[in-house]
């Protein structure tokens, strides 16, 4: 999952850039309302994490626009303030959280999860698909019961396989949420990682769960080797 992070402070932004990779986010960011403004705009995020005392526009006014060109991506607010005219007026403004500093990185982990997965159909908090379990929550994957050790992006990839169901995800599509922006245009990433995953999981376990669509993309699902039109 992809996160962008507006804040200016040079140490809180590279605080929460730090956190939110190691919880397993691909995560661009930017110092001040005018690029976040436009970062929001044009890229392709699954949260925002946005503070409200920005230099060029507020976080207020970011968000304000945002939500006037129907930029539905979730937001969550960060700030000093505790009033609660300053939570409201954020609320209002259409956040789908708020976050008052200090917080423990923990909470903020936990409210980006929660914002995304509310904007998406119904799914449960645990994703499963045959032996394969992944729990979001705790980062933790098995496989018949049997801990399966991934790094933070070969989770968050095989997150967003499971997150759709059975649906072929593209290659183009798995870039954008599940890697930051340093890593466009190396055109084989996505492949090389797949590649990881199939020996962490089906080659370990003998099964046959993450599969290639040709032309497509990638899948997570049971197929009988019949219905299978995978490499």
């Amino acid at each position: 999952m992809r996160v962008l992070v507006v804040e200016d402070q040079p140490k809180m932004r590279d605080l929460l850039c730090r956190g939110l990779h190691d919880g397993g986010f691909a995560v661009d960011a930017v110092p001040d309302g005018p690029s976040g403004l436009h970062q929001a705009t044009e890229g392709v995020y699954d949260a925002i994490v946005l503070d409200v005392v920005l230099p060029g526009l507020d976080g207020f006014e970011v968000l304000r626009r945002l939500r006037e060109e129907e930029r539905w991506t979730p937001v969550i607010m960060l700030t000093a303030r505790d009033a609660v005219r300053d939570r409201v007026r954020g609320l209002d403004a259409g956040a789908d959280d708020y976050l008052v500093k200090p917080f423990a990185f923990s909470e903020l982990l936990s409210r980006v999860r929660a914002v995304i997965r509310r904007g998406r159909p119904a799914r449960p908090v645990v994703l499963r698909c045959g032996s394969l379990v992944l729990d979001p929550a705790t980062r933790t994957t098995t496989v018949g019961g049997v801990d399966v050790a991934l790094s933070p992006r070969e989770f968050a990839l095989l997150e967003m396989l499971l997150d759709r169901d059975g649906a072929v995800v593209t290659r183009t599509e798995l870039l954008d949420h599940v890697w930051d922006s340093s890593c466009d245009g190396v055109s084989n990433i996505v492949d090389v990682y797949v590649r990881s995953l199939r020996d962490k999981i089906d080659r370990r376990f003998g099964i046959q769960l993450i599969h290639t669509v040709r032309g497509a993309g990638y899948r997570v699902c049971e197929l009988t080797p019949m219905a299978s039109a995978d490499e």
